[in-house]
């Protein structure tokens, strides 16, 4: 259908971002650039999680505000390249999206999700913000109320109360491409340049607000607070459950 799928393969780690998955998810936005490809599709391996956010069993070893703004700052340019691809782009939410995992689907254009899934931006619960522009993100996405309370309640949520919410833009209920290629079909019909041309509207939006210098003062306060005692402590206790 002209579209590149991407597939987070960590269902052993509930398909966790490492630096592996950074880099493979830059190579993706790089491929997409081909004049073949009108959008670009990211979900995860099997269908218990489209993305558990970042692997605390790798990123735990990251104490210092400095050492965490290095993983924060490459995860949240990469981000930021999703978020400004010049063509479509679509989280295809079949499983639980955790923290990071919701950062990664609001970067996206459309947000399509099984209808019995959980999500929630659960990062005020482990004592840091989103740290990979996330929030930033989520502010351009939807009206403020319901974005500060995604983000400050911290909960999962169902399918059902994001998409009333205007998270997520359409459920599903079985197979997870079919789904996909249904709401993306009419619109890969139309020439790539019309689907630039429009995609462009809201990439000028984002350069005039500013949203990149904004996403890096986000990044620079989840550092901040990566460092404290607190937060080290949920991480240190997170990998003693999971030994």
């Amino acid at each position: 259908m002209g579209y590149l799928l991407f597939t987070i393969t960590r269902s052993e780690k509930r398909n966790a971002i490492n630096f592996d998955v950074m880099e493979g998810l830059a190579e993706a936005i790089k491929r997409s650039s081909k004049p073949d490809i009108k959008a670009l599709v990211i979900t995860g391996k099997d269908d218990r999680a489209f993305c558990s956010g970042g692997d605390l069993s790798v990123f735990h070893q990251l104490r210092t505000k400095e050492e965490a703004y290095g993983m924060l700052s490459k995860m949240a340019n990469i981000l930021y390249a999703l978020l400004t691809l010049p063509i479509p782009t679509m989280a295809l939410i079949n499983g639980t999206a955790i923290g990071g995992g919701c950062e990664l689907a609001a970067a996206c254009d459309y947000r399509l999700a099984r209808e019995d899934i959980k999500a929630g931006f659960v990062q005020g619960k482990q004592a840091i913000t989103t740290g990979w522009g996330g929030g930033s993100i989520l502010a351009e996405k939807l009206p403020a109320p319901i974005a500060m309370k995604l983000l400050m309640e911290a909960e999962l949520q169902t399918a059902l109360y994001l998409k009333e919410n205007g998270f997520i833009n359409s459920l599903y209920t079985d197979n997870s491409l079919r789904a996909c290629e249904s709401f993306l079909g009419q619109m890969l019909t139309n020439d790539l340049n019309v689907l630039k041309s429009y995609k462009r509207i809201w990439v000028r939006k984002w350069e005039e607000s500013k949203l990149r210098e904004r996403i890096e003062e986000e990044v620079r306060n989840c550092a901040l607070l990566w460092e404290s005692d607190i937060h080290h402590e949920y991480v240190n206790a997170f990998i003693r459950k999971k030994q």
